[in-house]
Order: structure tokens, then sequence, then C-alpha cells
């Protein structure tokens, strides 16, 4: 990362934003002409070996991605669900295969055979529809169980501007200093998957002296098995950006961004309306409610990388860089977006801004754990009996979310893998155990990270599911620390050699590459593989016993 091409970039605003240049450039072949980004060069005044860089960085950029027409999801869900051979011989009766590429992950989990064509997503038994789809644009809108146990916030009703017009009133009248204390007594943590505490990066900010700060949305929800955020997205926007306005109105940034990824093109489309229709009236842009408070909101578009999760990489895409990580300190607060103070926040965490503020940090502090407050979106993938969105109170038994809520599985299954490719990896024996709180999951050695749930049927090979969990990180690492950038491939080839050739792996060596990886990778892709990994060798000793000599 160059602190000299973020001020570039910054020159430019993000009205004139050099990522989102890009990516209408792509827009028609799928990729960058080496003519075009000679131009975008000079009109920024970077390097051209910055801009192929970028260009050659992501997957929607990238030149491999030139005359891709449809696209098939290679997510953990899909693969185990066993759903997209079936798919991928479908598409490519109709598609060469230079115009079929693969994303990951589409969000429908829920009911896997997922693929994209044209700008929207579809699965399920859509496949089968594939003729009228491709001859007349066709769209089938999935459709998921959502419920609540116990407090219903994220799923409530907060519907349209007006609702936005009235918490911003509030907001706007109590005062920012008055909001900030609402959401530190509210003790709401981040739930991006980190679960830190939300109230302390805002202060930080708001403490920052500067004439430019920003907030932004990451919405890149990459982890396989989750569509909390896209739920959210989809079906209540208003209160994910009204989350935004208020973190603006409490840390005096004047501009937001909320960075969608490509893969949920529908998420984007609602986002870009709802700034639109608010913009049209008065409660984006100058003097909001006829207060001091300013603010502006961006939709960009990313490009395909999970890496873009991370924090301090999405800042640096967002400039129109590789999206590599950060070295902190400074912490974005300090220097984030084009070198200025910058809270990053989860689509979850912003959406809960919007109800504290609306009922009370206290009220939000009652419910769930001491440790754990408010409630928590769960992601239940195909597997269950009723698949979909569940909102439940922070401390609500694991096993009543499995059991009761999702009604158990249609098939037998072995593991859950919970919170992402970086999440524990949590044997049905051990569900007992656990509630849904950061402090339940961290004390039984998981992590509960996004609460996206990836069941692992019993009759798949967990050796097989670690080689993709490897396989996944190799080809999402940023490339910037070796760690992550080697050892993810040394670890994938040592599993595949093990299935496919008469060969042992040696478990202190394949232990000394995962404490490698976890202590010395800059960021959680690198550092939290060997979780799952580490999770998998103590809970399945017996299954994986043969593959090590």
């Amino acid at each position: 990362m160059s602190k000299n091409l973020s001020k570039l970039s910054g020159r430019k605003g993000l009205e004139n934003n050099l990522f989102d240049r890009l990516g209408s450039e792509a827009a028609e072949t799928g990729t960058i002409e080496r003519s075009t980004a000679k131009e975008l060069a000079d009109e920024y005044l970077m390097g051209k070996a910055n801009i192929y860089g970028v260009t050659t960085f992501y997957d929607f950029l990238k030149p491999e991605n030139k005359g891709k027409e449809i696209y098939v999801c290679n997510g953990s869900t899909c693969l185990l669900a066993g759903t997209q051979d079936d798919v991928y011989h479908k598409i490519s009766e109709k598609f060469n295969a230079d115009q079929i590429g693969h994303m990951c992950c589409l969000g429908r989990c829920h009911e896997n055979s997922s693929f994209h064509y044209k700008g929207r997503n579809y699965s399920g038994d859509s496949i089968n529809k594939l003729d009228e789809i491709v001859r007349n644009r066709s769209i089938f809108n999935d459709d998921y169980h959502v419920e609540y146990y116990g407090e219903q916030i994220l799923t409530g009703l907060f519907k349209g501007p007006e609702a936005v017009r009235d918490v911003m009133r509030k907001a706007i009248n109590m005062s920012s200093l008055q909001c900030l204390e609402e959401i530190k007594t509210s003790n709401v943590r981040g739930r991006g998957g980190a679960g830190f505490p939300a109230g302390f990066k805002l202060d930080s900010c708001r403490k920052e002296q500067d004439d430019e700060k920003y907030i932004v949305c990451n919405a890149d929800e990459g982890d396989p098995g989750a569509f909390s955020d896209r739920y959210l997205l989809e079906h209540q926007p208003w209160s994910v950006i009204a989350g935004m306005m208020i973190a603006g109105f409490i840390t005096g940034a004047r501009w937001g961004v909320l960075y969608i990824r490509a893969e949920y093109p529908e998420c984007i489309r609602v986002c870009e309306n709802a700034v639109r229709d608010l913009v049209n009236l008065g409660l984006l842009g100058e003097r909001i409610l006829d207060s001091d408070f300013s603010f502006k909101l961006k939709v960009i578009k990313a490009k395909g990388a999970y890496i873009c999760g991370e924090e301090t990489s999405l800042l640096s895409s967002i400039e129109g860089q590789r999206a590599e990580v950060r070295v902190r300190p400074p912490y974005p607060t300090q220097k984030g977006l084009f070198q200025k103070p910058t809270v990053v926040n989860n689509v979850e965490t912003l959406a809960a801004y919007t109800h504290i503020i609306n009922k009370g940090g206290s009220w939000y502090r009652s419910i769930g754990t001491e440790k754990s407050s408010g409630t928590k979106l769960v992601s239940l993938d195909s597997f269950f009996n009723r698949p979909g969105m569940y909102e439940v109170n922070m401390g609500t038994p694991l096993s009543y979310v499995i059991n009761e809520l999702g009604g158990g599985f249609k098939t037998p299954v072995k593991a859950m893998h919970i919170g992402g490719p970086l999440g524990g990896l949590v044997p049905l024996g051990e569900i007992d155990k656990i509630n849904m709180s950061f402090e339940s999951f961290s004390e039984n050695g998981f992590l509960m990270g996004h609460a996206s749930v990836v069941s692992i049927p019993q009759d798949f090979p967990l050796i097989k599911y670690l080689e993709h969990l490897f396989e996944f990180t190799a080809a999402e690492s940023c490339g910037k620390c070796f760690p992550c950038r080697l050892g993810s491939v040394r670890g994938m080839e040592m599993l595949r050699k093990s299935q496919n050739e008469d060969y042992k792996m040696d478990l202190e060596l394949f232990t000394d590459l995962l404490n490698t990886m976890e202590q010395g990778s800059l960021c959680a892709l690198g550092g939290g593989l060997p979780l799952p990994v580490k999770n998998a060798l103590a809970h399945f000793e017996d299954e994986l016993k043969p593959y090590f000599g």
C-alpha cells in the first residue's frame, strides 16, 4: 500500500472515484484494455504498472474475465451440497467453456445450484429454466424463511425514507456526543466477525482532528454460507443507511461509502435506489433536516476479491489500488481512506446503530449476555429442514437454533463450519455446550464470526474439505505476507498429495505450518485458517489419521 497513491486517488475524491471508473470501463468486455489503462494512469497521475497491477488483481477486472457471459458459484455450501456439477453441465450445453466463469459465493446457500447471468443471481430450480432465462432475461427471485426468536430488531419494520427521517431527527436532537454515549452504553460489538467494541471505533475517529473523515460500510460479505448482509441490504437497506448516517453524525464525517460485492447485484440495485430516494427528499446531502449535519453517500460495486472483507484491504480497493492488507498502526480511524480518519463497520453493525438510537443503549444492552449484547442474524444452509435467516438473542443455545429453529438436518451431518472459512469447525457432539455469543464460542475453542452455518455431510471426506479451505485461501490471499501466500499453497499441496498419492503427511510439520500461518500472517485470512483445521484434527482424529504418517 502506498500513502502517495492513496493521496493521489483522494485528489479526485469519491465523486470521480478511480475504482468506480475501472469498473465502468470493464463493464462491456469484462476487463480493462491496455489503452484505457494508460489513459486512466495519466488522468489519475498513477504509474501504468500500478493500474495494470490493479486490473490483474480483481476477478472481474483481470484479462481472464474477458468475454465471460455466465458464472457458476463455487462456494463451500454449493460444493458440499454437490449441486454444481449439474449446474455446470447444463450451462455448458448453451455456452462455450471460455464464456463460463466462477463466482464465490452468491449468497444463495439456502438452496444452492447457484449461478449468475447478466447481472442477476439464480439458484434452486432456476437452472432447469435456463432456456427461458437466456431467451427472455426472466427473473426468478429466491424465497427463504425469515424468523426471529426473542427480540425482533434487525428483521423488524424499519421501512422507507420516513423511518430514516424519524431516527435522524432523534439523533440530531440528541447531539453527536449523546449518540456516541448511547452506542457505548449498548455495548454493541462488531458483527463482521472480530467482535470489536463498536463504540470504541466511533470514539477514536471522533477524537481525530481532521476536516475530512469517512464512514465505510463493509458489505463485501464473502464468507461462503453467509447471507445475513445480503438479507439486510435487500430487505432492510434503510436501517443500514441510517446507521451510516448516525456514524457520520457521531464522528463528524461528511461522506459515506457503501462497498457492496459484485456477487450481490440485487443488493447494489436496491441500495442505489434507496440512496437516490433519500437524496431527492433532502435526507442525504447538505444540511440534513435543517441542521448543521451534511452527509453524502456513494455506492461502490466491488470487483471480486474475498480479501476486501478485511477493512484495510477494502480501503485500498476503494482508492483504486490492489487490495493488500495494511500494517497497523496506524489504524483506519487515524489514517484510513485517502489517509483520512475512517470508520469501517459491517452491515449488521451499522443496522444495529439505527435501532440503538431509536430505542436507547440501555434497552439494547438488556438483550443478550453481559459481554455480547443485542441480537445476531444466523444463516442456515440447505442441509436444514428449514433453511433461511434467523434473528436470535445473543446467548440463545446453539442447539435450539439447530434443532428447533432450523428443524434439524435433512440428511446426516457430522460437523458445521460456523462463521465463514476462518470460523470454527464444530462437531455435532459439541453443540450442547455452546450458545450464540462471542465468549461462548471462544471458550469452547471456536469462533462465531459471521454466524453463518455451513453443514458438512456425514459422507463428505473431511480431508477433502480441508483441502478446499486451503485452496480457497491460496486463491484469495492478497499475497502481501509470506505465511499466508506460501503457507496456504503448501498446505493445499500436502492435503491433495495425501489423497492422490502414496504419501503421508508429517503431523509435526503440518502443525508447524498451521502455527506459522496463525502467528505470522498480517490478517485473519492466513491467521484464521488454522482454527478450523486444528478443530478438525482435534475432533476427527480417527477420520484424518490415515493421511498422516
